[in-house]
């Protein structure tokens, strides 16, 4: 049987897991804004060239 967990480790959990969201938010608030304002610009999407099937996959010459 489990002990029952003491009501300062609630709140500290909850209280950590409300500061962690708001950082996230915050952060993610910044790089949006840096984006739109143009002095980031968003990492382009290179596919990786791939030759051979299943789990004989290496990458080709020409991607490398």
């Amino acid at each position: 049987m489990t002990r029952p967990k003491s009501v300062f480790r609630r709140v500290e959990r909850w209280a950590v897991g409300l500061a962690m969201g708001v950082l996230a938010f915050v952060l993610e608030r910044a790089v949006v804004r840096s984006i739109r304002k143009g002095e980031t610009k968003p990492k382009p999407v290179q596919p990786t060239a791939m030759k051979g099937t299943g789990s004989e996959i290496s990458p080709s010459e020409r991607g490398g």
